[in-house]
């Protein structure tokens, strides 16, 4: 079975944006983005890639990108139809036209049915890049979370996931610290 990762940046008051989607107040600094461009270059967007010189470069962690409409539709504004073109791109959303791209697939149905169907095919992992609705509405079908937290507190914006009071536990596996005071932690899915 194929791992679904939710791999977000969050403030440490749990917010991964603010209340106009506003991202731009998470210190990043240059040894930050090598590390994590390194790292975790499955995730970064195609331009990201192609700037760092990956363009071509095959993917070894994550093979699928899931995102809500409300993620999605900045790169459209800008006339991106696909920021995972390296990537097979699932957007959930009730509103959106049919794509222009043949490689991203708009799912209009329960979001939980489609993850399953796609956690059962043969692949590399999952990488859900956001944003809450869907994170809750997928929140039992993540098998790890991988947080960038963040050394700001946002006061008000949109959470990391939302959905009705139903903890859910995680184990902690990892946490590294980096220059800018971002906390990078993984946990898995807890299992007992």
């Amino acid at each position: 079975m194929r791992e679904l990762t939710y791999y977000i940046g969050v403030s440490l008051d749990g917010f991964i944006a603010g209340p106009a989607d506003e991202v731009d107040f998470y210190p990043v600094t240059p040894a930050f983005a090598e590390s994590l461009g390194t790292e975790f270059a499955d995730v970064q967007p195609t331009f990201a890639r192609a700037g760092r010189g990956g363009a071509d470069a095959p993917v070894t962690q994550f093979d699928t990108v899931l995102m809500g409409r409300r993620t999605y539709e900045p790169a459209l504004q800008v006339g991106v139809t696909d920021p995972y073109a390296h990537l097979r791109t699932i957007v959930f959303s009730g509103t959106l036209a049919d794509p222009a791209d043949p490689n991203v697939e708009i799912v209009r149905t329960d979001p939980v049915e489609r993850v399953r169907q796609v956690k059962a095919e043969d692949g590399l992992g999952i990488y859900l890049a956001g944003g809450a609705l869907l994170a809750g509405a997928l929140i039992d079908e993540i098998d790890r979370l991988i947080v960038k937290k963040y050394p700001v507190i946002a006061g008000d914006g949109i959470p990391m996931a939302r959905f009705a009071f139903a903890p859910k536990s995680f184990d902690l596996e990892e946490a590294r610290t980096f220059d800018n005071g971002c906390v990078v932690l993984t946990y898995v899915r807890t299992r007992r």
